[in-house]
């Protein structure tokens, strides 16, 4: 079987993640001293590649225990994701690890089968005995804490608190990085006075991919003989997206041998992203409130929330700063100087065509 060079479906292997190495030297710096760490990205920037390249830096001298709280729903839950976190690891301190989790009165790998019926309400009091897992760990052997997803933690009152009840007296033991594709919430958790997190980690940012990592990755992609001008197209259109910037490439990859013409190959490549995205845009879409889907539509066409365009859409003014917000705060809405973008260059590419203005 012939595999692309450009793999865009999920988390890519540590050895494939390219053009991060500022950032990662950066991170390994930060866990190295126990400085919590916050690593915030849009969904698809390579967050999680990026987390599973840094573990396999450190693999050789620091235990990783990697929590996923997508979607945390209750307190059963979040026991039941720290223990599937303790659960995969593998490294040759899992014999420690069970030691210690048995001190506990904690079956690893059990947990959310024993958090059934009545015994649900005992959510609080399991995840309270797996972060003391987690801390008598790091106590014995260098470990580090990934949360990834970490602003699902909202949904769960009290978590947020609990977490920082067990982990403050720790910082100098435990490598902590809180990781999250929701840039408001995420900021607020750490910002807002009122949060229990409030000053308690550094903020680092994941951005795109930029024009020399963009150039780099299509030309070892194409073993030093990519169509002529493609890194510089891709750019232009993703943007540095990285889900994006991969995706296009494949696209061309794959075409590669059918077509001589450059600016052809380019073109069908560019159609066939377009095509294979579309239906998924159209629920995306859908399933947005109608400010929602009118902000968006004036952000993907330049147009300003506010004015007699906004108002051919029915949108006020109130409604707009509403949704603004939401989809700055959910990764959908990017701002900065040049003001609002989609975050998703093809999603705003779709929006652009299903709905021109």
């Amino acid at each position: 079987m012939d595999v692309s060079p450009f793999p865009f479906h999920g988390p890519l292997r540590p050895e494939l993640v390219r053009g991060r190495d500022d950032l990662l030297g950066r991170l390994v710096e930060q866990v190295s001293s126990r400085r919590p760490t916050v690593l915030v990205a849009p969904r698809r920037f390579g967050k999680t590649s990026l987390l599973r390249r840094l573990d396999a830096e450190l693999a050789e001298t620091v235990t990783t225990i990697f929590v996923d709280l997508y979607q945390l729903r209750s307190w059963a839950d979040l026991a039941a994701r720290l223990d599937d976190g303790l659960s995969k690891v593998t490294t040759e301190h899992r014999a420690i690890l069970e030691q210690i989790a048995a001190g506990f009165e904690i079956n690893l790998g059990f947990v959310k089968a024993s958090l059934t019926g009545r015994k649900r309400d005992d959510g609080d009091l399991t995840a309270d005995r797996l972060l003391d897992v987690v801390i008598t760990m790091a106590q014995r052997t260098p470990t580090l804490l990934i949360l990834d997803e970490f602003s699902s933690i909202v949904r769960v009152d009290g978590a947020a608190g609990l977490l920082r009840t067990k982990l403050q007296q720790h910082f100098d033991e435990v490598g902590l990085i809180f990781a999250g594709s929701e840039p408001s919430t995420m900021r607020m958790l750490f910002s807002d006075t009122d949060q229990p997190f409030y000053a308690q980690a550094d903020l680092l940012n994941l951005g795109g991919l930029d024009r020399h990592v963009v150039q780099e990755v299509v030309s070892n992609g194409f073993a030093g003989r990519p169509p002529r001008g493609l890194a510089a197209k891709i750019l232009q259109v993703a943007g540095g997206h990285p889900q994006r910037t991969m995706q296009l490439a494949d696209a061309a990859w794959r075409l590669r041998n059918d077509i001589d013409d450059d600016d052809e190959l380019w073109e069908l490549a560019l159609g066939d992203v377009r095509d294979a995205t579309a239906d998924g845009f159209e629920l995306r879409f859908a399933e947005l409130s109608s400010a929602d889907q009118a902000v968006l539509r004036l952000v993907a066409s330049d147009s300003p929330l506010f004015g007699n365009t906004a108002a051919l859409l029915g949108l006020s003014a109130s409604s707009a700063d509403r949704a603004r917000k939401s989809l700055v705060g959910s990764g959908q809405l990017d701002t900065d100087e040049d003001g609002l973008s989609v975050v998703d260059p093809f999603f705003g590419d779709w929006i652009r065509t299903r709905f021109s203005l």
